[in-house]
């Protein structure tokens, strides 16, 4: 079975690929810059731009399922799955995520170019088997905010400590990603993929801790202060403007329900945080 990978060479696509790999799939990644993918040998690079789907009809020859990544194809969701459909595709899986539904300000994602409204509906209207992927946030995102900090101190700053969700570990949905390519167990089905617990950012933290072994402190400091912190990063003002709004507006209470549908989808239970820090801690440490 030859399966096409939008997405491939980022960081969430690197976790699909091996997983498909491993379970004897065939892997066409496509690239707009393959020299520089550095995927398992075993992945079939092709150069191709998903977001001018003119450029992808060879690409999909003799493939039977396409990964579709909400950051790949810019506004050509629509038209790229019907190139898949006419050169035979028969299933899509979408890469999606679980606050879809929320106003566009409250979504931080779309402002970095992720369409999960688009992957979905577009999946959902091509005629293909389809499965969408609701993902909650992800657990390493925390290396992203926190970890610079803690690998200088013992200190987080960052906003909203009592703001709480059940983060989900990006190895649990690269799982989920290659059951849906490979079976039909989860077809035609919109799944809402959560972490097992809800923990706001300050437990977060305390879990980080535990795990380093390290006495640390959450210190909650204004929105404004992280925004621009995050501006100053390198990061899009307005991304950083939706993602602490989207902690305001959720302040007091869960962002989401912790679900089962990973447990159901894998037939083992999702990982724990806790889970996540042990294998990752290294993004804490300093050196």
């Amino acid at each position: 079975m030859i399966v096409l990978v939008t997405g491939a060479t980022g960081a969430f696509g690197r976790l699909v690929v091996p997983r498909l790999l491993a379970a004897g799939a065939r892997v066409r990644a496509v690239s707009r810059t393959p020299e520089r993918a550095a995927l398992p040998g075993a992945a079939e690079l092709v150069q191709a731009d998903p977001s001018r789907p003119e450029t992808m009809a060879g690409c999909f020859d003799g493939a039977e399922a396409v990964f579709l990544h909400p950051r790949s194809f810019g506004d050509s969701a629509r038209r790229l799955l019907e190139v898949a459909a006419a050169h035979g595709v028969r299933k899509v899986v979408a890469l999606s995520a679980i606050n879809i539904d929320d106003p566009d300000e409250l979504q931080p994602s779309r402002w970095r170019g992720d369409r999960n409204r688009e992957a979905e509906q577009a999946a959902m209207d091509s005629g293909l088997t389809w499965t969408s992927l609701r993902a909650s946030s992800f657990a390493g995102n925390s290396a992203q905010a926190w970890g610079s900090q803690l690998r200088a101190g013992d200190v987080v700053r960052y906003a909203c400590a009592r703001f709480r969700e059940p983060v989900l570990d990006e190895r649990d949905l690269a799982d989920v990603a290659a059951r849906a390519l490979l079976t039909d167990e989860l077809d035609d089905r919109r799944l809402e993929l959560t972490g097992p617990q809800s923990l706001s950012h300050e437990e977060m933290v305390a879990v980080i801790a535990a795990e380093l072994g390290r006495p640390l402190r959450f210190e909650e400091v204004p929105a404004q202060a992280v925004a621009a912190h995050l501006v100053a990063g390198g990061l899009p003002e307005p991304w950083a403007r939706a993602l602490l709004a989207r902690y305001a507006h959720y302040l007091d209470g869960d962002r989401q329900v912790v679900t089962q549908e990973v447990d159901q989808a894998l037939g083992r239970p999702a990982r724990t945080y806790a889970e996540w820090v042990a294998d990752h801690a290294g993004a804490f440490r300093a050196g």
